[in-house]
């Protein structure tokens, strides 16, 4: 849900139809977006708002609430001197997203490490492989429902 006092916010503006919540808190803007529409907002940003820099992309696991993921993209206005939070979440019985790499060329590396810890799958990535983690290691680390001593054989 987008507050009403959020609609004036040009950036929460021109993101309000593919937003299903926005928030400002501690100065820092954050809008969540439908997962199956986070390529088209990315677009957007980059596009219309001048969001030029991705900052990051991370993944936070919400296990045992579903959907289980979320996938937070980082981005930056240098220009405007912005910074806004996009939040997408997916399910944890099939958790995949569109990669924003399609907008954002450094998003491959940020991805990676994502689907390496959280098993987070990155639609259309060029080249979603482990990155961290060795090729062979069964799992991924920072699910909570991940043993804390590791996997034991």
């Amino acid at each position: 849900m987008i507050p009403e006092s959020l609609l004036s916010n040009p950036t929460v503006a021109a993101l309000a139809d593919l937003a299903t919540a926005a928030k400002f808190e501690f100065d820092e803007l954050t809008v969540e977006i439908d997962a199956a529409k986070i390529a088209e907002a990315l677009g957007r940003v980059k596009r219309d708002l001048k969001f030029e820099r991705l900052t990051s992309v991370t993944g936070v696991d919400r296990f045992p609430a579903e959907p289980r993921f979320e996938i937070v993209y980082h981005l930056q206005s240098i220009a405007n001197k912005a910074r806004l939070r996009l939040k997408a979440r997916v399910s944890g019985a099939n958790p995949e997203i569109e990669s924003a790499s399609t907008v954002y060329r450094g998003a491959e590396w940020y991805e990676r490490e994502t689907f390496d810890l959280f098993g987070v799958r990155f639609l259309n990535h060029p080249n979603l492989t482990r990155i961290m983690m060795p090729e062979d290691w069964e799992g991924h680390p920072l699910r909570k429902d991940y043993p804390i001593t590791g996997i034991r054989y």
